[in-house]
This record gives C-alpha cells, sequence and structure tokens, in this order.
C-alpha cells in the first residue's frame, strides 16, 4: 500500500480531554511551510517505507518506485495506489519489477496508508515545530520507534491478507 501526504509547520489541531464546561486551550502556529511524505507498508510483514519530498510529482514518484526497485531488486513488488494524475502519468516508467495497481476512484478507505497518515498525525497533534527540521526529525523518531508488528497491525486489512495468501505471495517486504 502507497500513499503520499502533506506534513507542516501549520499545527494540527485534535481534541483534548478537560474538565466538563473546560474549553481546552491549545497553541497554533500559521506559517505554510511543508513538505510530503511518500511511504510504503509491507501488509503481512509491516516494513515500512518512508521518504519525503518537497512536492508531490511524477519525477518524485518516479524516484520513489526507483529507490523501491532498487532496494528489494529480487523481489516483485505490486503496488497499491489511488488515481493521482502523477500514479498514472504516461512519463512514469515503472520498474521491472513493480507494477502498480489502482485503487477505484474516490476510495480512499482501500488504501490502508491512510492510517499510517492518521495515526501519525495523531501522534504529533498539537504540538508546535520550530522549523521543518525539527517536524522531520520527530516524524523519523516516531516512525523508527515503532516495530513491523505495530505497522502491520495498523494497516491491516482483512480483504488484501487474504488475496495474498490465497495466491501464495509471501511478500518480502
Amino acid at each position: 500500500m502507497q500513499d503520499e501526504s502533506r506534513f507542516g509547520l501549520k499545527t494540527i489541531t485534535r481534541r483534548r480531554l478537560t474538565l466538563q464546561k473546560v474549553k481546552p486551550i491549545v497553541k497554533v502556529q500559521w506559517p505554510f511551510k511543508a513538505f510530503y511524505l511518500y511511504g510504503l507498508v509491507e501488509p503481512l510483514t509491516g516494513v515500512l517505507i518512508i521518504k519525503d519530498y518537497d512536492q508531490v510529482n511524477t519525477e518524485n514518484f518516479q524516484q520513489f518506485l526507483n529507490n523501491v526497485s532498487q532496494k528489494y531488486p529480487k523481489d516483485f513488488h505490486v503496488i497499491q495506489v489511488d488515481n493521482a494524475s502523477f500514479h498514472r502519468a504516461k512519463s512514469l516508467i515503472t520498474p521491472d519489477n513493480v507494477m502498480l495497481l489502482y485503487q477505484p476512484p474516490y476510495s480512499p478507505q482501500v488504501n490502508s496508508s491512510e492510517r499510517l497518515w492518521q495515526w501519525s498525525k495523531g501522534e504529533i497533534a498539537n504540538t508546535l515545530f520550530a522549523n521543518i527540521e525539527h517536524l522531520k526529525a520527530t516524524l523519523n523518531h516516531l516512525f523508527q520507534s515503532k516495530s513491523n508488528e505495530f505497522f502491520a497491525s495498523l494497516t491491516a486489512m482483512e480483504f488484501v491478507s487474504d488475496a495474498l495468501l490465497k495466491i501464495s505471495v509471501l511478500p518480502t517486504i
């Protein structure tokens, strides 16, 4: 499962528990400085590949696919992606050991990577970051602090696991 998400200095706000009739106070900042994380989670093992880029486009997606292909050259990768234009660009050249599987349009609920972004944004919610480097370091530490089993459980979707097991695909990434 592959997806992208924007992370920036603008504070992500979430609910906080307080006493009844007490409104929570959360400091926020509004600078619009951001970057994008491209992420891929192998659904059975939970192996996570994350790379940050300055924008979402075909060139960066191409580089991300090439990196995955080169990191695991002996494996064949079926990667589920959404229907973003840069995933379908004519200039995109999928590596020989990669096949893109397009999910139905307007159906983010079938891409378990959405759960990864929801979790990570929840973890950094209501936090102020001094700069982009501080935010990147915090996210890097957050992702490294969790095990593959955590990511497998976070992104587990029964229909995906069933399909992989029925065709006897035992992924290695």
